[in-house]
């Protein structure tokens, strides 16, 4: 009897053990499989020219150390960093050496910051401008998983070894269909320099940055590595109109198009009662504009009655100027019946009051991105538009009293003051 319950224990024993073993593999295969980290490399030019010495008063080369340190400190934990260079290690003569020099200085990985500043102190400007060898390099560093992948190339001047053009050798990367997309970051550039940057960011859906200031630099690339570490939605594409009545009906989302210089563009969007337009635009002066510009987003209505505006001006010391608004539909007081409330139609107007000098081409136009969000509006949408201070007239009449009080209780002490005095 002792023998078949000793049995019994044990068995019931092995029973639970058994159990207990299955059961963290059955919950661990009901986890959803973990994101890859983003991978992202910046690709910097360690060429000769990066000694001019005209940014902020120091050398290019000085500039790119000082903001990737800033970078490197800012990094998100989840991205995976590495950096390439290009034109760092051989200065002499012979083009066909010069245009293989292109080398991972650290490898794309989990970033130990201390070593990958180390790497950078160490580098000096060199010699030729390899930037096709670099973009296929860095792909190749990039390879392999589903990760959102990205490439910074951070140069001061165009591709020094033809025939291997950069442009192409992006057109190439992007028709793999590796979703892999490359900004690009010109230090001081000039026109065909400018013209070759633009056309590899093009090619791969990426940016295309002029930079004059070393603060300029650091903030950009900041962006670009938070931006892969958190990815924008894709951008559609669609092309405005003359008339509003004549414009692509908007939803929600991410546009892209292009304006000639001086051009008005028309889009539309729906808006129900009780929710609220915010929408901006983004005008990219991708070739040498004339200072002194501005853009202009307005909402206006059918009838051609403005509604809210936005509008920025620049002096041509940045490549892309931007503005926004917001409109809050008020929503309707609880009728009869169960009827639909109707939608009104907002018309969205972009402008630009760019020019350029006679030598520069006017087509194709200029880059534009236009976000569109219909959110749920505030309780009290009444004046949110008006003006762009919504309720911050209240504060604003608020400011106004107490500083008229604090006015006439400073002039009765005056002259009590004044008064006293004579009197003594």
């Amino acid at each position: 009897m002792i023998t078949r319950k000793r049995l019994a224990i044990g068995a019931c024993a092995l029973l639970a053990a058994l159990t207990a073993a299955l059961l963290p593999t059955s919950a661990a295969a009901d986890e959803p499989v973990a994101k890859e980290s983003p991978k992202v490399e910046l690709v910097l030019d360690v060429s000769g020219s990066m000694r001019a010495k005209d940014i902020d008063g120091k050398s290019r080369m000085s500039a790119a150390k000082q903001a990737f340190n800033e970078v490197l400190d800012a990094v998100p934990e989840e991205v995976q960093l590495g950096i390439r260079t290009l034109g760092a290690d051989y200065p002499g003569p012979d083009r066909k050496r010069g245009c293989k020099d292109t080398r991972q200085l650290y490898p794309v990985g989990p970033l130990d910051r201390t070593e990958a500043k180390t790497a950078v102190a160490t580098l000096a400007p060199t010699g030729w401008t390899p930037i096709g060898p670099a973009l296929l390099g860095a792909a190749e560093d990039l390879e392999g998983g589903d990760a959102t992948r990205r490439i910074v190339l951070i140069t001061d001047g165009e591709d020094t070894c033809a025939p291997l053009d950069p442009c192409q050798v992006a057109r190439e990367i992007a028709a793999k269909g590796i979703h892999l997309v490359i900004d690009t970051l010109g230090l001081v550039p000039d026109a065909k320099t400018r013209q070759q940057l633009t056309c590899i960011a093009e090619a791969t859906g990426g940016t295309y940055t002029s930079v004059h200031r070393t603060d300029e630099l650091s903030r950009r690339v900041k962006q670009l590595v938070d931006r892969a570490a958190d990815p924008v939605v894709t951008p559609v594409g669609t092309k405005g109109a003359a008339r509003c009545v004549d414009a692509p009906q908007l939803k929600a989302g991410l546009y892209t198009d292009r304006e000639t210089f001086g051009e008005h563009r028309w889009y539309r969007v729906d808006l129900l009662p009780g929710q609220e337009l915010r929408a901006s635009v983004s005008v990219s002066s991708d070739r040498a504009v004339n200072n002194d510009y501005g853009v202009l987003l307005r909402a206006v209505t059918l009838h051609g009655r403005e509604i809210v505006r936005g509008s920025e001006a620049g002096d041509g010391r940045t490549d892309v100027i931007s503005t926004g608004l917001r409109y809050p539909k008020p929503d309707l007081d609880d009728g009869p019946g169960d009827a639909k409330p109707a939608a009104e139609t907002v018309c969205l107007q972009v402008s630009n009051s760019f020019s350029a000098p006679p030598s520069v081409k006017t087509t194709p136009g200029m880059p534009i991105e236009l976000t569109v969000d219909v959110v749920d509006g505030p309780s009290a949408a009444s004046d949110v538009a008006a003006f762009g201070l919504g309720r911050g007239w209240w504060l604003l009449g608020a400011l106004v009293l107490a500083g008229f009080l604090a006015g006439l209780l400073w002039g009765w002490v005056s002259r009590w003051r004044v008064a006293v005095w004579r009197t003594n």
